[in-house]
């Protein structure tokens, strides 16, 4: 009934049912056109971001020719850093205050860079040669695999991993931007990736989810299952296997090359950090698998570059290895 007594025809109603589905559509354009502003928004900071870290890397490793690996680590270094050496991850802090490598002339450049949408966390990776000046020793080289966090506005080194290779690889190559296009195209929303419940725990479980998932699939299923379609290995002895088919078939051929033995392998979470923007983080720990009757066990050190897709689950992007002798 209307305020006069009198019933309201149909059309009244119609014009009024109308009016609040005009108005529910309004609200969810102007809902959508603030989410693709937001995220246009992101993606020219991540840009900047992408430069920032790409200078910050270039400056590391001239600064590193300059005054010399040891010291230019120390400048470089974040509080809680780790670098992977034969017996596992340690205390970079420490070890480049007790450790001088003066005879090392390590260079590298990174070929591929990659930064949370937040402009909190990132990876480089890409080649590296070190020469022995004393000729005492073989030179060596392999792909430099690091993670760095900001700080008060200043990029840090938190976690530095080599995979050594034996033959030399040109530095000649540089980065490119577009070269996480296609990581970024199956990485989650922004909106969505802040508006789930994303912590550090859901990660850690996704890291041990993995190192399960290892044991009753494989390493090949266990990577298909577990990353992203443009995911990345590193691992020793061969250069950088990009994408999920290679990437999968050449970190399960490594698995099943260095397992011996029947024994599972276990996987034990060290430590990592989930930037602020909820879509990356990182994970680094120790796989290990006990020495049996049928052959000798198997020890590495790993360092895992997540992602979160667009299901808002978690993915590898970039996995490297490290043997622990």
């Amino acid at each position: 009934m209307s305020k006069t007594g009198k019933r309201q025809t149909p059309s009244v109603f119609c014009s009024i049912c109308k009016m609040k589905v005009k108005l529910n559509i309004v609200g969810w354009c102007c809902l959508y056109l603030l989410a693709d502003g937001l995220v246009l928004a992101q993606e020219r900071d991540q840009a900047q971001y992408w430069l920032d870290l790409a200078a910050t890397d270039q400056t590391y490793a001239d600064r590193s020719s300059e005054i010399g690996r040891t010291r230019a680590f120390r400048e470089f270094l974040g509080e809680g850093s780790i670098v992977f050496r034969e017996n596992g991850p340690v205390d970079a802090l420490e070890e480049y205050r007790i450790a001088d490598f003066a005879r090392d002339e390590l260079t590298w450049e990174s070929h591929y860079i990659d930064v949370s949408r937040d402009g909190d966390l990132g990876l480089t990776a890409g080649p590296y040669t070190m020469v022995d000046e004393s000729g005492e020793e073989l030179d060596l080289f392999g792909y430099l695999v690091g993670i760095w966090k900001k700080a008060d506005d200043r990029w840090e080194l938190m976690a530095d991993m080599a995979a050594p290779i034996p033959g030399y690889l040109s530095l000649a190559v540089e980065p490119n931007s577009e070269d996480t296009l296609p990581v970024l195209s199956e990485t989650a929303h922004p909106v969505v990736a802040m508006s789930v419940e994303n912590t550090m725990q859901s990660l850690i479980d996704a890291d041990n989810l993995f190192g399960l998932s290892i044991n009753f699939r494989g390493g090949q299923r266990a990577l298909l299952r577990y990353g992203l379609e443009n995911s990345r290995v590193y691992l020793p002895n061969m250069g950088p296997a990009v994408g999920a088919e290679v990437a999968s078939a050449v970190y399960g051929a490594y698995l099943d090359d260095q397992l011996r033995t029947t024994n599972p392998i276990s996987l034990t979470y060290m430590g990592g950090f989930l930037s602020s923007s909820k879509e990356m983080g990182y994970t680094y720990g120790t796989m290990e698998a006990d020495t049996d009757e049928l052959g000798p066990g198997f020890r590495a050190s790993y360092l895992r570059l997540w992602r979160l897709n667009e299901i808002n689950e978690w993915r590898i992007a970039v996995e490297a290895l490290n043997p622990i002798n």
